[in-house]
């Protein structure tokens, strides 16, 4: 719900993602500071994700339980009632598209009609194919193919062109995921990409400013978002995530999946030291009824999981050379990111500077929550009072498309 509350308004977000669900109540302030971006955290809640697998809705029962336990929480501990929710979505092959709309300008001089014939051909293009909508913001004006300035209304041109960035995912996927936050009685007041909530968690205005490549490794997808100039131009989801290295040792080891996953926990390790050939470990087998354990050293554990996120970051590569942000550094959330070692590894085959990314704080988070797997909670927050600069698609509402409008020609 987004309601009067004292000093600020009450703001509900819920992360949804393969491995866990977090639901945060916050107070936003109606006078932002800049430590804080004006939100307090009045209650989170918690819960081990169930229904999702890979990013895609497989069990709607199972995922309306586990989403209305988490809300419950983050209502008990608040005091509150969260009637309206931000959601991130990491479902739908979300991935992005850059192009120009354009508009023919028959009085000789810019006016409103005219960018909303551009915003409304823009959004034609891009929701084609069965594809909606979640973000669209506007990286550059040109009249007549020269570059002009944030607002071109009033000036004379006889073509205006929009250089426009878009968010979509597959409509179906997206409804699916909906019609489960529905049916837990929430609406959803609006749907954040995954990627981009994370981003603005673990990066600075600054960065964003001068180019910067979030990598948010999850536990079902990994999800990248770019940034350039401080605008948003590029958001994509991978379906690889830290279950799949869990089921390459469960597979490796014949231990059974919740084994694979302490031992990926407790043992993994990116650095590939000799000692590791003598530190060894016992785990449970899957198949053996009599209490036989396995033994396996750390580097035995390093041959199973390299390959994989040699994979993992050989395809990040070469999506940040074709979109041609290979020299951008690069900062890593989720809870995939705490992999030991992971910082240098990843430097090494993404050939940039990397960093592990911290959350932004946020007064009234629980102790412990500025570990980058709660990022996405934090950055959907944030991006739903950063919506002035890239448009978040308010799902069901009428004026839609008119407050694409206006954050494509006032928010950038």
């Amino acid at each position: 719900m987004l309601g009067t509350r004292g000093r600020g308004s009450l703001l509900g977000v819920l992360d949804i993602g393969s491995s866990k669900i977090v639901c945060l109540a916050i107070e936003a302030r109606r006078i932002a500071r800049s430590a804080d971006h004006g939100l307090v955290c009045l209650g989170a809640g918690h819960q081990r994700s169930d229904g999702m697998r890979g990013g895609v809705v497989a069990d709607p029962a199972a995922l309306e339980a586990a989403i209305r336990a988490t809300v419950a929480q983050a209502e008990r501990n608040s005091r509150q009632r969260l009637q309206e929710v931000y959601v991130s979505l990491s479902c739908g092959r979300v991935g992005s598209s850059s192009f120009a709309a354009h508009a023919d300008i028959a009085t000789g001089a810019v006016g409103t009609t005219d960018i909303d014939r551009v915003v409304s051909g823009a959004r034609a293009f891009a929701e084609r194919d069965g594809r909606m909508l979640v973000h669209m913001n506007r990286k550059a004006w040109r009249l007549d193919g020269v570059p002009a300035g944030d607002d071109p209304r009033g000036m004379a041109a006889r073509r205006l062109s929009g250089d426009m960035h878009a968010v979509t995912a597959d409509e179906t996927a997206v409804r699916n995921l909906m019609h489960c936050v529905e049916r837990s009685h929430l609406a959803v007041q609006g749907l954040v990409a995954a990627p981009y909530a994370s981003a603005l968690a673990v990066t600075t205005r600054e960065e964003r400013q001068l180019g910067v490549t979030v990598v948010d490794l999850g536990e079902g997808t990994t999800g990248f978002a770019v940034f350039a100039g401080g605008n948003f131009v590029h958001c994509e989801l991978l379906a690889t995530g830290g279950h799949h290295l869990t089921f390459e040792i469960a597979k490796n080891f014949q231990a059974p999946v919740v084994e694979a996953e302490r031992i990926k926990t407790l043992y993994a390790s990116m650095v590939n030291a000799q000692s590791d050939l003598g530190d060894r470990f016992s785990y449970a087998l899957a198949a053996d009824v009599d209490g036989g354990t396995g033994q396996a050293s750390r580097a035995d554990l390093f041959q199973v999981i390299e390959p994989r996120l040699s994979d993992l970051f050989g395809a990040l590569a070469a999506r940040r050379s074709a979109l041609g942000v290979s020299g951008l550094p690069v900062v890593l959330t989720g809870g995939g990111s705490q992999l030991v070692g992971l910082e240098a590894y990843a430097s090494a085959v993404l050939a940039a500077q990397v960093r592990l990314g911290r959350t932004a704080p946020l007064p009234g988070l629980p102790a412990g929550s500025d570990i980058p797997a709660f990022a996405g909670a934090v950055g959907l927050a944030l991006a739903a009072i950063e919506s002035t600069r890239v448009g978040i698609a308010g799902v069901g509402r009428s004026g839609y498309l008119s407050e694409f409008k206006r954050w494509i020609v006032g928010g950038m």
